[in-house]
């Protein structure tokens, strides 16, 4: 005897959208992106650079500057010479980094 208190997920009204059915633009990293961008930060990852600081260290420094998930993110302005380097608004703040280590920010357009 099934109690009428446990229902299956199919017998609920969810949108696909809310479900996880929807498809998600695919997450960038903030180096690819040119100068208007809009989006949300999905994750920060990076990788160890030669000659450089280790990828753990990179990561660490920018979750310090508030490059955090879910964070929204604004492009400004880009370098003269290879779009290097770049401009970021980040909540009440502008950021300035190197395309290299904005390779460690994946972001995904959006408000």
């Amino acid at each position: 005897m099934e109690s009428s208190a446990v229902r299956r997920l199919s017998e609920f009204d969810i949108p696909a959208a809310a479900a996880g059915g929807a498809e998600q633009t695919p997450a960038s990293p903030l180096s690819a992106a040119r100068m208007g961008f809009a989006g949300v930060i999905v994750e920060v990852r990076a990788a160890d650079q030669a000659g450089g600081l280790t990828g753990v260290e990179i990561e660490r420094r920018l979750l310090e500057m508030g490059f955090v998930e879910g964070a929204l993110v604004r492009l400004v302005h880009e370098g003269f010479f290879g779009r290097d380097p770049i401009a970021v608004r980040l909540a009440d703040r502008t950021v300035a980094l190197r395309r290299r280590e904005a390779g460690a920010i994946l972001v995904r357009a959006g408000p």
